[in-house]
C-alpha cells in the first residue's frame, strides 16, 4: 500500500483503524501498551529510569511485529508518527469501553472504499 496523506487526524482516523483490522493485532497493540505503560509508570515510582524506557520498547516492539505478520502492512508510525500515537491512544480508550466491534466496523468500511 502506497503512503497516504491526509488533511486532518479526523480523515487519518479511518485509515488508522484500517492499518489494524485483524482483532489480534488491536489486541497485541493494547497489551504492548498496557504493559509499557506499567513498566513505565514502575520506573518512575521506583527510580529505576531504565524502565521508563518500557513503552516505546515494548509497545513498539509487540505493535510492529503484529503488523508485519498479521496484518502485511507497514505500522502507519512510520508515516504519520503524532497522529499515530494518538490513533493508538484513541483505539486502546475505545478498546478498554467494550468499543472494539466498532473498530471493525471502522476498518472494515475503510478497506471496502479505499482498498
Amino acid at each position: 500500500m502506497t503512503q497516504q496523506t491526509f488533511a486532518s487526524y479526523e480523515e487519518f482516523w479511518p485509515y488508522y483503524v484500517a492499518m489494524h483490522s485483524k482483532a489480534a493485532t488491536r489486541w497485541i497493540h493494547l497489551a504492548g501498551t498496557l504493559t509499557g505503560l506499567a513498566l513505565s509508570a514502575y520506573g518512575l515510582v521506583s527510580g529505576r529510569k531504565r524502565y521508563l524506557a518500557g513503552l516505546p520498547v515494548v509497545g513498539y516492539g509487540t505493535a510492529w511485529p503484529a503488523h508485519f505478520f498479521i496484518e502485511k502492512n507497514n505500522p502507519a508510525t512510520f508515516g504519520h508518527p503524532a497522529w499515530s500515537l494518538r490513533g493508538d491512544a484513541q483505539m486502546i480508550r475505545m478498546m478498554l469501553a467494550g468499543r472494539d466491534h466498532e473498530l471493525a466496523e471502522i476498518a472494515a468500511k475503510w478497506l471496502a472504499e479505499n482498498g
